[in-house]
């Protein structure tokens, strides 16, 4: 059985795997997410392959092995049910919950975590629309492209929010863009590099960007 650290790191690892056009991992980024330094994460990583959990040839990124990617599958199918759960029925704050499952994931059992699943009603993404693993460790990752990168008029559908950040979730929040939520793309400015959105009649927000490249959508 994994430690808390090792889950921590081999979730780390396949989140940042799963961004990288690489698909590589790099010591740097990863040092980062799991707030230690260089020297640390590079002693980890080495912890890590000798358990054959991930791969970290010399003058290259880290992947994971078969084995590391089940761990990861399974840690991040905990944290997405738990974050589900704190949302869904203690009604906290979707910007509040990530800190709070990451205490919890580690602790819960496979027969609790079922029930859990079972009771929340086996779904498949969790409030920020991150696709939650299967039991079986299948991903059903969900179809979308950055808000930005739509044309003037299209109608759309939001379906995940990339950036977690607890200022970035209020935000999106106050704006009324939560997954689920359907929008209208009401005007593009290039020279001002954002996005205009009706979000509800009469109601409108515009977005930098930047902010629009970090909420997926889909087309109605």
């Amino acid at each position: 059985m994994a430690t808390e650290t090792v889950e921590n790191y081999i979730k780390a690892i396949y989140v940042l795997c799963r961004e990288s056009p690489s698909g590589e991992a790099g010591v740097v980024r990863l040092a980062q997410e799991v707030d230690v330094t260089k020297g640390t994460a590079t002693s980890m990583i080495k912890r890590l392959a000798k358990l054959k959990l991930v791969k970290a040839p010399r003058y290259s990124g880290i992947t994971l092995t078969t084995m590391g990617k089940k761990v990861a599958l399974d840690v991040l199918r905990r944290h997405r049910i738990i974050e589900t759960f704190l949302v869904s029925t203690l009604n906290l704050d979707w910007a509040d919950v990530h800190e709070e499952a990451e205490r919890l994931e580690h602790a819960l059992s496979p027969r609790t975590l079922d029930r859990l699943d079972e009771f929340l009603g086996r779904p498949s993404t969790d409030p920020h629309g991150d696709p939650i693993p299967s039991a079986s460790g299948k991903v059903s990752e969900l179809r979308g492209k950055a808000l930005s990168a739509y044309i003037k008029g299209a109608k759309v559908e939001i379906v995940r929010i990339l950036d977690q950040d607890r200022a970035f979730l209020k935000f999106v929040a106050q704006s009324g863009l939560k997954p689920g939520v359907c929008v209208t793309v009401q005007a593009l400015s290039p020279e001002g590099d954002s996005i205009t959105l009706q979000v509800k009649r009469g109601q409108s927000v515009t977005l930098s960007s930047s902010a629009a490249a970090k909420i997926l959508a889909r087309l109605q």
